[in-house]
């Protein structure tokens, strides 16, 4: 080997980004769709219970106002306890990095944005919490380009 060649790259060494750049929204959005797995399996996770609560008993939740749009608390849970499924089957197939998982979670987060915004009158701080994790969610998915490639930059 001579001096002035330069020693070939492992194959594991990270490769620089096609345009040349690397920008910190790519890497968050790349560290995010991780993220948006967890956090989507996890809030599954947390919907099975909150729907199990909902149908095991009528009273545990409480309205805090009236408002236009009336449930009975257990078909909430029963609403609740479907979307919780979906959801934490969709966030293994993002962490699988499944295309399907990637359409689903989007999908899947807007239902459930629109779903804890309805459930806002029985529980206000986990439906705003779990409202800015779909949000999170929505975006991390739709702003990762390298999501289900197989060699990702």
């Amino acid at each position: 080997m001579s001096q002035n060649s330069t020693p070939p790259r492992p194959d594991s060494a990270p490769r620089p980004h096609p345009s040349g750049t690397s920008s910190s929204s790519e890497a968050w959005a790349s560290g995010g769709t991780l993220f948006a797995g967890v956090l989507m399996l996890v809030t599954g996770i947390m919907d099975i219970f909150q729907g199990i609560a909902g149908i095991a008993e009528d009273d545990i939740y409480t309205r805090v106002g009236d408002y236009v749009f009336k449930f009975n608390l257990t078909t909430w849970g029963w609403i609740h306890l479907i979307i919780g499924i979906v959801v934490a089957i969709a966030g293994y197939g993002i962490l699988k990095g499944a295309e399907w998982g990637r359409v689903a979670g989007i999908c899947l987060a807007s239902l459930n944005l629109l779903s804890q915004f309805l459930f806002l009158p029985y529980q206000p701080w986990w439906a705003l919490l779990s409202m800015a994790i779909s949000i999170f969610v929505i975006w991390a998915l739709a702003t990762d380009d390298a999501y289900g490639r197989a060699e990702r930059y």
